[in-house]
């Protein structure tokens, strides 16, 4: 059997291995309890199963998108055009049907991060089985595979390109071939087209450390030429750049669409340019950036998994194999930071007998990336936050433990086949090894008994944070009893788990454990080990609607009605909505245009605000109807009520038009007057306009009587990225329309370009003359047209040379192409 063959039979293993422990996920009519999932990727994805088969492979760049039935208009700039690409996942989508579809992509995805751990190290000289335990760290660490319960399926897809990225650049070094670095850079760039930015942002990070510390060691063992260090240098730049131009068409869109962000320049943390600069720094406030930093103190949760709980409760009925909530210091955490004993058991192996690059390249994995991870808590992580560029744009600095359990899993392939090395074993320094391995499982009884005899003194000790309610859970001497007795119970898991281990590498040292069982039981043993810790994170529940054949009654007569006009549901989900074609006012987003946020933080709906935004219909419970009626007055009247009278619609009775006339300019002069008079009942909307800058042509005053109608506007076409309209002026006005402004729209006025003004806060508004006029909005953002052909360049860059790499493969003798394979 060839080597290739065998590669292949071991990652044929390793995929049977993730389909038998994630079989309850897969092979199921149910869908995964994250609400991420239900609540919003899976309305993303439900249709796909009825898509034509070619329209899976269907690119469409020609526009960038803006999308009328989120957030009221809702855009990336075309940042999310190159999802186009992604074949591989509609395929999935396609195959799989939904709901069970989720579940299949988040495990081939995970089967993809972990050949791609399988592959590195083989690449730096690991042996098949040792390879093959690191892929099993890579996908089922429950640090990684706990991603699930969360949800985060893009996250989970984004950081399995992270192995492939380091992968090639490795390759790429030992080659010193262009190749494999064009090839880095087009993993990163569709690591990037994965849409978790923060993973792909932190995977370049590393990326970056790796290719500067691999050349220092270049530098320092090889001690090359000036031509080579030069072909060295221009390597890396080379991957640099076309990663550059190849992530342009995501890139530079979201680039440009983040400054207007709340966490952008001129928001966030740091609103006011100083220094002489025009822009601030902005980004997120300090607090909320680190938030979800990793207390020092639960790193014991690397070796007791349940130390701090698991999880939190969410999205339906109490998981019956969870004894205790997470209660640490983090807000909340819907993962668990562990990656399994074994890791940790061979990982002193090669910094005692392999001190090599790839030890202490891995090693710095490990420890560079938990203290990322700790974030606030390290003086590291607040230096990066306040000096590089780029760190105070996200938060939850623990996203970046993916990096150490990479490390881990190349330090336990690199332990593992020094443990099975024969010269190894005979050494005085592996005896030693084998004494701490043996004495662990002491120490963690000890640990145990110390908490059974003097309990009660360390519960009275640390009182305060075990008695901390959550939102569940409210606080009560029961509470703490749970707390305590899960951390008593998790401690004596731990302790017979490293007893078992500890008894597999005595009996091995000892002859009585045969070598090439070793693997076998130690791979078991983690099995495991993760599987009941991963078990504890995949829960299942019906498929949103399932038990409907039809539309639900609210959602089938708000489909009926006008587009032009918005829903807001009140306490419900929008996402059911949207995905039925009706236009929403409101989505939940991480980030959201700071303008657009601003305007959500204050908003009324008893103010003209819902009015202008063209909100006309709300949705609520019965309940809360029979609450709020009194308040609404006469504004809001009912028109649908479902026939298990549970649901009631209302209808706004002063919605404005899609377009009006405002001849009355009202100017503020900050974000505070502009908000306060769009809530101000003097306001009239249908009159008034409030603008931020001197009007171009004269408008009345505030003050002025208007006595005769402005005109009329009529709507030609209303679609995503083109709007069309005609306007009858009979005074001069501000053409108003109850959409977003953005700066990516472009306006003309009778064939002539015109300028597009930011007016109540949130809409965009056209200076009309008195007269007859054709005015038209197109969606036209130059970031993206600009990064779209360079992403195209890119890529033909990249198949010519796959192509002459092909010729070259084909010109090579037999056996020098198995050498380089």
């Amino acid at each position: 059997m060839t080597d290739r063959k065998k590669d292949l039979l071991i990652l044929s293993g390793l995929l049977a291995v993730l389909l038998i422990l994630f079989s309850k996920i897969l092979f199921t009519s149910q869908i995964i309890r994250a609400p991420d999932i239900i609540n919003e990727f899976y309305w993303g994805i439900k249709g796909f199963g009825s898509r034509p088969f070619l329209s899976l492979f269907k690119v469409d760049i020609s526009s960038a998108g803006w999308n009328t039935l989120l957030n009221s208009g809702h855009t990336n700039e075309g940042g999310m055009a190159s999802e186009q690409f992604l074949v591989i996942r509609n395929l999935i989508f396609w195959v799989f049907p939904a709901p069970a579809s989720v579940a299949w992509y988040i495990v081939a995805q995970l089967f993809f991060g972990a050949a791609g751990t399988y592959c590195l190290c083989r690449l730096i000289g690991a042996g098949r089985p040792a390879s093959f335990l690191a892929g099993l760290v890579f996908a089922l660490a429950p640090e990684n595979a706990s991603l699930i319960n969360a949800g985060h399926v893009m996250k989970i897809a984004t950081i399995t390109f992270a192995p492939w990225a380091f992968y090639f650049l490795e390759k790429g070094f030992k080659t010193r071939r262009l190749i494999f670095f064009l090839t880095t850079a087009v993993v990163l760039a569709f690591q990037f087209f994965h849409t978790h930015w923060q993973v792909a942002y932190y995977t370049c990070l590393a990326i970056g450390v790796y290719g500067i510390a691999r050349s220092i060691f270049i530098l320092r063992e090889e001690k090359p030429a000036g031509k080579e260090v030069a072909s060295l240098v221009g390597m890396n730049l080379v991957l640099l750049v076309f990663f550059l131009t190849t992530v342009a068409i995501s890139l530079a869109p979201l680039a440009n669409w983040s400054k207007e962000t709340n966490r952008g320049v001129n928001s966030g943390a740091n609103v006011v340019a100083g220094g002489g600069k025009t822009e601030a720094k902005g980004g997120l406030a300090r607090e909320e950036a680190m938030s979800w930093s990793l207390p020092p103190e639960e790193t014991a949760a690397f070796i007791i998994p349940g130390m701090f709980g698991y999880s939190r409760q969410e999205a339906g009925e109490n998981p019956k194999n969870i004894d205790a909530y997470y209660w640490g210091r983090m807000n909340f955490t819907q993962t668990v930071s562990y990656m399994g004993l074994l890791p940790w058991l061979l990982l002193p192996l090669p910094l005692i007998f392999r001190r090599d690059r790839y030890t202490w390249l891995a090693l710095s994995a490990v420890v560079v990336g938990i203290f990322f991870s700790m974030g606030k808590y390290t003086l590291f992580y607040n230096l990066l936050f306040d000096y590089f560029p780029g760190i105070n744009r996200f938060r939850v600095p623990k996203m970046m433990m993916f990096i150490p359990v990479l490390g881990l899993g190349v330090l336990s392939a690199l332990g593992l086949d020094l443990l099975l090395d024969p010269v190894v074993r005979g050494t005085r320094a592996f005896k030693r090894y084998i004494l701490g391995i043996v004495l662990l499982p002491v120490v963690l009884l000890a640990l145990l008994g110390t908490e059974i005899a003097t309990g009660q003194y360390w519960v009275n000790t640390f009182i305060d944070i075990l008695s901390q309610p959550t939102r569940y859970q409210p606080q009560s001497e029961q509470l703490v009893l749970e707390r305590w007795n899960n951390l008593v119970a998790e401690t004596a898991i731990a302790a017979g788990l490293t007893a078992l281990f500890a008894a597999a590498f005595a009996l091995y040292h000892r002859g009585k454990l045969a070598a090439k069982l070793v693997p076998l039981v130690l791979i078991a043993l983690f099995l495991l080990d993760v599987g009941r810790v991963n078990s504890k994170f995949l829960f299942l529940v019906d498929e949103p609607h399932k038990a409907t054949a039809v539309k639900p009654p609210e959602i089938a007569f708000l489909a009926n009605q006008p587009k032009e006009y918005r829903t807001l549901p009140l306490g419900g989900d929008p996402m059911p909505y949207a995905a039925s074609g009706i236009p929403v006012m409101f989505t939940s987003n991480a980030v959201q245009q700071r303008r657009w946020q601003e305007f959500l933080d204050n908003f009324d709906l008893l103010s003209t605000m819902p009015d202008i935004l063209n909100v006309r219909y709300l949705v609520l419970s019965k309940d809360q109807y029979r609450k709020d009626q009194a308040s609404m007055g006469n504004k809001y009247r009912p028109v649908f009520t479902t026939p298990d009278g549970g649901t009631v619609i209302l209808e706004n009775q002063n919605v404005l038009p899609k377009a009006w006339l405002a001849p009355v300019a009202v100017k503020a002069a900050s974000t505070q007057e502009s908000l306060a008079a769009l809530q101000s009942p003097a306001f009239n909307p249908r009159l008034m306009a409030v603008v931020e800058s001197e009007p171009p042509i004269p408008l009345a005053p505030p003050t002025a009587q208007i006595t005769t109608t402005p005109g009329q506007v009529r709507v030609l076409r209303y679609e995503g990225e083109r709007i069309d309209l005609d306007a009858s002026v009979a005074m001069n006005s501000l053409l108003v329309m109850g959409e977003k402004y953005y700066r990516g729209w472009r306006a003309t006025v009778d064939g002539k370009v015109a300028e597009i003004y930011p007016v109540d806060h949130v809409l965009r508004g056209i200076y009309l003359t008195p007269g007859m006029h054709k005015v038209k909005m197109v969606f036209d953002p130059t970031p993206f047209k600009v990064g779209k052909y360079l992403t195209l360049f890119s890529f033909a860059v990249f198949a010519a040379f796959l192509g002459r790499e092909v010729v070259l493969r084909r010109r090579q003798p037999v056996g020098a192409k198995g050498a380089e394979s």
